[in-house]
């Protein structure tokens, strides 16, 4: 995040198999950002996975530039990303589906300002629009 700071970042968690909240959360930012123009270079998507045996560094950079290609993908070990999710208040647990799993986990945005403090905290469903307003907000200040 320190590599971050003047900037505004979107933080998300997720995983790049997931079928529906986790695309959909991404089409959004994609959105969002094209929405704000030339103001979108002064924002940083970065969005952390939940399943780090399927979601290495190659991959997330792949998935995620089919939505935007300056979205940040983050992974790491398990033990990682528990200590990552655990700073951000995420829950995040591996569901069995017969030969294979998902994940239930938090889908909240964490919007964070370029002094790097949380300033808001968006719930799943947003529209683009939303994010739009909060971003023009803290790109102002």
């Amino acid at each position: 995040m320190s590599q971050h700071r003047g900037k505004i970042v979107l933080i998300a968690f997720g995983y790049s198999s997931c079928q529906a909240v986790c695309p959909t959360t991404l089409a959004t930012f994609a959105e969002a950002r094209r929405r704000l123009g030339p103001a979108a270079a002064e924002v940083q998507v970065i969005y952390v996975t939940v399943d780090p045996e399927r979601d290495d560094s190659a991959h997330l950079k792949e998935y995620l530039g089919t939505f935007d290609g300056t979205f940040i993908g983050g992974t790491g070990t398990p033990e990682q990303l528990a200590a990552v999710r655990k700073v951000y208040g995420i829950s995040a647990e591996k569901v069995p589906a017969g030969d294979t799993y998902s994940y239930s986990h938090s889908s909240f945005t964490y919007l964070i300002d370029r002094a790097g403090r949380i300033r808001a905290l968006m719930p799943y469903g947003h529209p683009p629009q939303d994010y739009v307003h909060d971003l023009n907000i803290l790109l102002k200040e």
